[in-house]
């Protein structure tokens, strides 16, 4: 696609260029959300703003207008191809309502440099101060009569508690136990579509993240999924999501598997 398509197709879907880029030297577009207060779709061209030549993909995100006028980035750009754009706009957009909203102000929140999510108005900047000019409270000390009381209750239960001897101790005995065969799930997860987590322990899902985390599957190959995440305002890292589209029962320990969105998807057990 060259040059005058792609400024054509931006243009097609409402978006203005921008004068300057503070980060390089490609040409930046962005517009409105349909929707959300506040919040632009920004759009890297990858056209050089000098030469007039297409250096790299086109790059979407989200970002929040706050009251100072500054642009927070509330998505992960996701860079994708001529023929994937409008779909990566289209995927965007619907990502902003899994973004976190501040309960102060309203605002949308962002990751910080610091990697902790917060306020895009820096709203606590304002009543953080008032929280902290209120005296503490001292703390009362306990008399040191209750005090002593105490300490010689704690060593007389020690010395109430008897040990059994080593030889009159039994001791179960050396069982073996057979191993299961373990189930395996598996979920028809296809390029394209919107996925979340969901954390389970055995059958049971014991959390749900829509509304944390939010991505787009990119490929699928064999049982391994590749997704562009947009969205992970959760306390998961970033390794431990999910990356195949099936799993083997765990018993009690936490595991985490994709959770499709854009269409109805059951896991199957398939061993």
């Amino acid at each position: 696609m060259s040059v005058v398509q792609r400024k054509a197709m931006l243009k097609a879907e409402g978006f203005f260029p921008h004068k300057k880029n503070g980060k390089g030297t490609s040409i930046i577009y962005s517009r409105k959300h349909p929707t959300a207060k506040f919040v632009r779709v920004v759009v890297d061209s990858g056209i050089d703003s000098k030469t007039n030549k297409i250096v790299g993909k086109v790059g979407v995100k989200l970002c929040f207008v706050n009251r100072q006028k500054s642009w927070r980035e509330i998505t992960i750009e996701i860079f994708t191809t001529n023929t994937a754009l409008v779909k990566t706009i289209k995927a965007q957009e619907a990502a902003e309502k899994f973004v976190k909203t501040c309960k102060h102000c309203k605002a949308k929140k962002f990751k910080a440099k610091s990697g902790n999510v917060v306020c895009a108005n820096a709203c606590w900047t304002t009543w953080s101060g008032k929280k902290n000019a209120t005296p503490k409270k001292a703390a009362k000390k306990k008399p040191a009569k209750i005090v002593a009381e105490k300490k010689s209750a704690t060593t007389q239960k020690k010395k109430s508690q008897k040990v059994t001897p080593k030889r009159q101790r039994t001791y179960p005995l050396n069982k073996r136990v057979q191993k299961k065969a373990q189930k395996k799930f598996a979920a028809n997860i296809l390029p394209g579509d919107l996925v979340t987590v969901e954390e389970i322990r055995g059958e049971k899902v014991t959390e749900n993240f829509t509304g944390k985390i939010l991505g787009i599957v990119t490929k699928v190959m064999d049982d391994t999924v590749n997704v562009d995440w947009t969205v992970n305002n959760s306390h998961v890292e970033r390794y431990l999501l999910p990356r195949w589209n099936s799993y083997y029962l765990s018993g009690t320990v936490a595991d985490y598997r994709f959770k499709v969105l854009s269409r109805k998807v059951d896991y199957k057990i398939v061993t």
